[in-house]
């Protein structure tokens, strides 16, 4: 196997990715928790109501840990392989999440595009798990 790539993509490209993602996770949850009506303005089908905000917000808090976590992980000096993988299923969750409250009508069809971002994103966290594991394999 080619350490340096990971289905044909180069694992530098991949961590990239990864630094990228939790970069936007980390901003656009800060961005939800401080102004949630407004990003529930841009997602939402009807205005929110303050309980709605709240929750929102909450959500945007624990955007923001994750972002912060993974940039975290990637940048310390020990491999934090269970941060990636709770990452990755964190990401699935909320796209599960996503799509299910635009089915329901909850959201727009805009936050569709919300949903495959974080499809995309936990797809992007297991190929750098592989990554991390070859290296461990490698000592």
């Amino acid at each position: 196997m080619n350490k340096d790539k990971i289905f044909g993509i180069s694992t530098r490209y991949i961590e990239l990715l990864v630094v990228l993602i939790g970069f936007i996770t980390l901003f656009s949850g800060l961005i939800q928790l401080v102004k949630p009506t407004f990003i529930l303005g841009f997602v939402g089908k009807t205005g929110s109501s303050p309980e709605a905000a709240h929750f929102f917000a909450i959500v945007g808090m624990f955007m923001a840990l994750f972002g912060g976590m993974v940039l975290h992980a990637v940048y310390s000096s020990v491999s934090n392989r269970q941060i990636i993988l709770w990452s990755a299923i964190q990401k699935f969750g909320a796209f599960i999440a996503v799509a299910i409250g635009v089915f329901k009508g909850l959201f727009s069809a805009l936050a569709l595009g919300v949903a495959l971002f974080d499809l995309f994103s936990g797809i992007v966290f297991l190929l750098y798990l592989k990554i991390l594991r070859s290296d461990k394999d490698e000592l």
